[in-house]
């Protein structure tokens, strides 16, 4: 039976079935460990099954795996230079403070990580787009629509979004007036 006869639920397990190894192989290649790699293959399929209708008219699966696999290698590499930036500014505050931050205050921050990294997961892929450029690589309006292929009104829409996603996500942002 072809897969676009199948319901989504059968095209995913198919997709999974037939795909998952070739997969983790190509992810073990290119991030150089095998549990990084089934980490992002085990994301890439969470993805496809929180997307509706993920596989009509998909011609090329392993294109499509990789370019989701792709964009969340991106979303993590910008993950991991905000926490490094982070880590970084704690150092260099330690270092002008006469003690380290105590262990509420570094709780306090990774928790506020933790929820300003679950906003930016729950954005559309237009918006999350939109608020990475713009505040982490500093692209201005006019190059992100550019690149978005929309007008630099939309992507003001966009970063008004990511914003409320935030103050309902982060309320302990919100109150501090993040």
């Amino acid at each position: 039976m072809p897969i676009s006869e199948l319901n989504p639920l059968q095209q995913i397990e198919t997709l999974y079935a037939d795909h998952e190894r070739w997969l983790l192989g190509w992810l073990r290649r290119k991030l150089g460990g095998a549990q990084d790699a089934a980490d992002i293959a085990q994301d890439t399929f969470v993805r496809i099954l929180a997307t509706r209708d993920a596989l009509v008219g998909i011609e090329e699966p392993r294109a499509y795996l990789t370019t989701i696999a792709k964009r969340l290698l991106v979303d993590r590499s910008r993950r991991a230079v905000v926490e490094r930036t982070y880590l970084a500014e704690m150092a260099r505050l330690a270092e002008r403070l006469p003690t380290y931050p105590s262990p509420e205050s570094v709780l306090m921050a990774v928790q506020a990580l933790e929820q300003i990294g679950a906003a930016v997961e729950d954005m559309t892929a237009k918006v999350r787009e939109a608020f990475l450029r713009h505040y982490l690589d500093g692209e201005t309006h006019a190059d992100i629509a550019a690149s978005l292929g929309v007008s630099t009104r939309m992507v003001r829409k966009y970063l008004v979004q990511a914003l409320l996603s935030f103050r309902a996500r982060c309320p302990a942002l919100a109150e501090h007036g993040a």
